[in-house]
């Protein structure tokens, strides 16, 4: 890991897992059984955890590098474009060959912002580290890993670990590769629908993985305050009343802001979460997958007066 970065330095962080092409519709409301409706808008964007959350990274100022998998494909190269388009480097540990593209189907209730997605997804890959994936982590002041593309995630979560660099794993549900990156985590940002094996609610599977070693875990809740145990103690920090219009990527969202805020050695665990519910927040109040990013400017100008 090198020296945490100055006030004035730009945070580097390196994201490891999937990248999807999200064709997203705003709807009235779901259809019923071989109904066809009308959508009162769309839009297409690249999605997935590791990549939203590395958007979200470089929105905030930061330099954001995902490592994924996905070949070349037309498809692919719209994610790319718009991946680079917002700031994000992308290394792609498949390039030269073809491969399936995950492309997710995502639709959007207008009343609630609640969505419903489905897609492929890359818990089973067999994408190998890119050559280059040590370098990459050597610079870096956090590295977050989704679990998807297990074997680029292993590599990662182990070369974190041997140069003490904080390794952020996305625990939005519990595969396979989890077992392994557990050993190496040293911050477990969890759904409320996450469960270790073994576990029935989100309190005992915090519990268990603080038995297992790792030093911060986290548990978010939607709209209820985010729950947290470091160092033996435990709290919550409340989350941001808004009007939510869009849930599309508001926890990945979140694991960006955490990763950044993180990587600044922004305050203590409190008030990063704190900050980083902030921008979830703020992207559920916002309709669209990109729209929102504007709303991160103060941020930035906050952290130029620190």
């Amino acid at each position: 890991m090198r020296n945490a970065p100055d006030s004035d330095e730009t945070p580097v962080g390196v994201f490891v897992g999937l990248a999807t092409l999200d064709v997203i519709h705003r709807i009235a409301k779901a259809p019923a059984a071989n109904q066809k409706i009308t959508s009162t808008d769309q839009f297409v964007a690249a999605g997935g955890p590791a990549a939203n959350a590395a958007v979200t990274f470089a929105a905030l100022g930061g330099d954001a590098t995902l490592v994924t998998a996905l070949g070349d494909d037309p498809v692919a190269d719209l994610i790319r474009a718009d991946l680079v388009a917002y700031g994000v480097t992308v290394v792609d540990a498949a390039a030269g060959t073809t491969r399936a593209v995950p492309v997710s189907a995502v639709s959007v209730v207008e009343s609630t912002g609640d969505r419903s997605v489905v897609s492929l997804d890359a818990v089973h890959s067999d994408a190998t580290p890119p050559a280059d994936l040590g370098d990459l982590v050597a610079e870096a002041d956090v590295v977050l890993v989704d679990g998807h593309h297990p074997r680029i995630a292993r590599a990662a979560a182990g070369l974190a670990r041997e140069r003490s660099t904080p390794l952020v794993v996305d625990a939005g549900r519990w595969k396979p590769v989890m077992a392994d990156l557990v050993d190496d985590a040293t911050d477990m940002l969890c759904s409320n629908d996450f469960r270790t094996p073994g576990t029935d609610t989100a309190e005992s599977t915090a519990a268990a993985l603080v038995g297992c070693g790792v030093a911060t875990v986290v548990t978010t809740h939607g709209g209820d305050p985010v729950r947290w145990w470091f160092d033996g103690e435990s709290g919550s920090v409340p989350v941001p009343p808004v009007e939510v219009v869009d849930t599309l990527g508001a926890g990945d969202a979140f694991h960006g802001a955490y990763a950044y805020f993180s990587a600044l050695g922004d305050g203590d665990l409190a008030r990063r979460l704190q900050r980083s519910a902030q921008v979830a927040a703020l992207r559920c109040s916002v309709v669209g997958p990109r729209a929102w990013l504007n709303g991160l400017s103060g941020e930035r100008s906050r952290k130029r007066e620190r």
